[in-house]
């Protein structure tokens, strides 16, 4: 028979919760506070602020993409539970977070970074099926592929395929997708409660929510390109200014996929302590900065929509 476990004593009872203060990532929780603080700003402001409440919203809703983006990685909390509790709540609408996780591991695996069909973040398309798009379709998706089109119209196309592939996995009868869904949904009905009671219109915030995913597909542009070897395929963007805070240096991306748990404030130091060596590994994929990124392709495509590398799917 197993032996009763002794009553915690008061000390070891503070030397637990001692531990897992320090498991807190004191840095991300500042942001979190702010982050929450500039979005309740926005909603609590009077009539007649509304080109101030706009741009204090997608700011907000775009750095809390990011800041979810950190849970799902460990942050701020030692507990995985208690990350997950945070991260449930999106007041970004389009995207639950359990969904968000699921995808963004699967993208971690690294061997499939681009597939078209196993790397569920990936922009290319298997020759094949780009073949089989009308012409119209063709040049939709081409237009997606400059960086003006993919702010303007990357996010209905990424949401709306995001949208039917989940629907038709719930039609499989996938009950996770769906469960992950449902605990979605309080979280939407709270935000759209506190929008009400705000000055706010629910169509300037589903707008301020559009223009937040506009925003981040400055990130996921060119975030990962064709390349035969993986460590290749991931970018490093040398920038250090407003787009790097709202995207919590994640264009530091190859490092991050090296070294997915270290926390976004330790990335540029890793970066500029080994810069050769994550130069070398990822075949020199850098840019100085997002502004070089606008001037070398806001109007032009940087990749092609059909996979330049993809061989089919083994067999």
């Amino acid at each position: 028979m197993m032996q009763a476990l002794p009553p915690l004593s008061p000390g070891s009872v503070l030397r637990r919760v001692r531990r897992d203060v320090r498991a807190w990532d004191g840095w991300t929780l500042t942001v979190f506070a702010g982050c929450g603080g500039v979005w309740g700003a926005a909603l609590w402001l009077p009539e007649g602020w509304a080109g101030v409440q706009m741009v204090l919203l997608v700011l907000a809703l775009t750095l809390h993409s990011s800041l979810s983006h950190e849970i799902l990685h460990g942050h701020p909390f030692g507990s995985s539970r208690a990350n997950t509790a945070l991260g449930l709540f999106q007041p970004g609408l389009f995207v639950p977070y359990l969904r968000f996780r699921a995808l963004h591991l699967a993208h971690h695996h690294d061997a499939r970074l681009t597939d078209p069909y196993d790397d569920p973040e990936s922009n290319f398309l298997a020759p094949d099926v780009w073949a089989r798009l009308g012409a119209w379709r063709q040049g939709v998706m081409m237009f997606n592929n400059t960086l003006l089109g993919r702010m303007l119209i990357g996010p209905v196309l990424g949401i709306g395929a995001f949208v039917k592939a989940d629907l038709e996995a719930v039609a499989r009868g996938e009950r996770r997708v769906a469960l992950d869904w449902l605990a979605h949904l309080p979280g939407v009905g709270v935000t759209l409660w506190l929008v009400s009671l705000s000055s706010v219109s629910w169509g300037m915030y589903l707008g301020a929510c559009y223009g937040a995913l506009s925003v981040l597909r400055i990130r996921t542009f060119l975030e990962h390109r064709a390349h035969e070897r993986a460590a290749g395929r991931s970018v490093i963007i040398e920038d250090r200014g407003i787009l790097a805070f709202l995207f919590l240096n994640n264009n530091f991306h190859a490092v991050h996929h090296m070294h997915p748990q270290v926390a976004w404030h330790r990335l540029p130091a890793l970066y500029r302590a080994r810069k050769a060596r994550f130069l070398e590994m990822n075949r020199g994929y850098v840019y100085r900065s997002y502004g070089v990124v606008f001037a070398r392709f806001f109007l032009r495509r940087k990749d092609p929509v059909a996979h330049p590398l993809w061989q089919g799917r083994a067999e």
